[in-house]
């Protein structure tokens, strides 16, 4: 089983990809976060495989929760989750392993999610 921490500011997109993760026999999210820095915290307290970060957020952005998380945590996977591509080489340079727009298929985020894990790329 791939654990999950989901991050992103909306509540709502969270409530999505819950329910989109959660219908996967294989895959299972075990936490969420609001904001970077509590996506650090809880990436610490839950240890998964993957996190799927959002990059713009209030507190801690995406860009440097990734590289706290990966520095206390180096076999995580982290996969960045955003509406547009501004920031992805910012993101791929702190270590997330893969970038996918908001507006891609649900079956590539599944997909991307179960590559990070067996270290491939989508």
């Amino acid at each position: 089983m791939t654990t999950v921490l989901l991050v992103d500011d909306h509540h709502m997109i969270r409530a999505g990809l819950a329910a989109l993760i959660g219908a996967a026999d294989d895959l299972e999210v075990v936490g969420e976060a609001s904001d970077g820095e509590l996506a650090v915290a809880r990436a610490l307290t839950v240890r998964p495989d993957v996190v799927l970060m959002d990059l713009s957020m209030p507190v801690l952005d995406g860009v440097e929760a990734t590289r706290r998380i990966l520095a206390e945590l180096p076999a995580t996977r982290v996969i960045i989750l955003s509406a547009d591509t501004q920031r992805a080489d910012d993101a791929l340079a702190a270590g997330a392993v893969g970038y996918l727009l908001k507006e891609g298929d649900p079956r590539d985020l599944l997909a991307a999610l179960r590559s990070a894990v067996r270290g491939t790329s989508q």
